[in-house]
This record gives structure tokens, sequence and C-alpha cells, in this order.
């Protein structure tokens, strides 16, 4: 009887998805607070949209540089680790069979069963050595060019999340009447991107989308009221 082939669906774009959600996050929080706080002291648009578009600029730098030295140290401790590794197996081998039969074993497999296995692998010493790095240390090899592209990802969103709160700003001359609807625009905004954030990472959508918008919310009130209370 045919049956119906299974087909597994991962979602295995993680660290895509995280550099954008840690761009856009920002870019459409950041900005968005710093015109809302200088529309609160001031009322003129050009003037809050030099301003808007200037920390877009730095930030979206800041953020890619900052997500390049992450990745970067990220390979960095990868590649330490892995010589360490090489070194404990070529000089110290039993101490390095005993922990790997450990971690056979912390997943249910008996001690005959695990010494078998790991004698099997000290056979093969690169693949005893890559067993090690990812289930005695929990390291994954660093992707090529992961840092580059990361900081890529991660400027780009910044960009795209900080323009949509000065949007209104190119339009409205009265950064009084801009704030209102920069202020619509970016709660749409940032619902959008926290409901599709959340179909992405597991979370339900709603509750994605709620978190948010009210992150996004207050940290504008909070500077606008600022602005307003010092000017």
């Amino acid at each position: 009887m045919p049956q119906t082939p299974h087909i597994e669906k991962h979602f295995t774009a993680g660290e895509a998805v995280r550099d954008i959600v840690i761009g856009m996050s920002d870019g459409l929080t950041v900005p968005f607070a710093l015109a809302a706080g200088l529309t609160g002291a001031i009322s003129d648009s050009h003037v809050v949209l030099t301003a808007g578009l200037a920390e877009v600029a730095a930030g979206s730098i800041a953020m890619g540089l900052g997500g390049f030295l992450a990745a970067r140290g990220d390979a960095e401790h990868y590649a330490s680790e892995l010589l360490r590794e090489q070194h404990e197996i070529e000089t110290v081998p039993e101490t390095e069979a005993q922990e790997a039969r450990e971690v056979f074993q912390s997943f249910g497999l008996a001690a005959d069963e695990s010494r078998q296995i790991v004698e099997s692998l000290r056979q093969r010493p690169k693949d005893w050595i890559a067993f090690m790095m990812r289930f005695e240390l929990g390291l994954e090899p660093p992707r090529p060019g992961r840092a580059w592209k990361g900081a890529l990802t991660i400027a780009l969103a910044y960009v795209v999340g900080g323009l949509i709160p000065l949007s209104a700003y190119f339009i409205q001359t009265d950064a009084r009447r801009a704030i209102g609807v920069s202020v619509a625009v970016t709660l749409v905004a940032l619902a959008g991107f926290g409901a599709v954030k959340g179909r992405f990472t597991g979370v339900p959508m709603l509750r994605s989308g709620l978190q948010t918008t009210v992150i996004g919310g207050l940290a504008a009130a909070v500077a606008f009221a600022i602005a307003r209370c010092v000017a």
C-alpha cells in the first residue's frame, strides 16, 4: 500500500533571521524615539529629518560593525578551541575517550555501547574532533563569509527600519503634524514586523507583534516626554 513520504520542514535560516531581527528592531525603535524626542522640543521637520538620517547612518554602521566583530570573535573562538581539542586528542587520548564515552552515556547509551562507538571514532581522528567540538563543547563550525554577510544584513535592516518612522518628515514640513503620521506608520510597521518575527521564531504572531509594538511605543513615548519636559 503506497504511503505518503514523510517530509520534514525545518527552518534553516536562523542566522539570517536573527540578523534581520537585530537590525530591524533597533532601526524601527531608535530613530523613532529620536524623532519623537526632537519633535517634543522643535517644530521644524527639516531639523528632525537631518538628525534622524544622521542617526540612521551612524547606527547602521555601528550595528553592522558590532555584528561583524561578534561573528569574527565566534570564528576565532572556534579556531582556538579546535586547536586545543586536536592537541588533547594527540597528547591525552585516553582522557578524551573517556569524555566522549560520558557524552554518549548522557544520551542514555550503556557503557559497552559507548565504548564500542568511541573505539570506532578513535580510528577516524577528524570525525572524533568534530564530535567533541559539537557535543562536548557545543560549538558549530562558522559558515564561510558569515561575518561580513551578517554585518551587511544587520546594517541594511537597520536602514530599512530607520527610514520608516522618518518617512513622514519627508512629506510634512511641520514636525508636530509629521509625528502623528510617523507614530501611526511606525506602530503598524512594528506590529507587522513583530508578527513576521514570531512566525519565523515559533512565537505566536499576535503576542510577538504586541510585544514589539509596546516596546517601540514606550521608547518613543519616553523620549518625547523627556524632550517636552526639558524644552
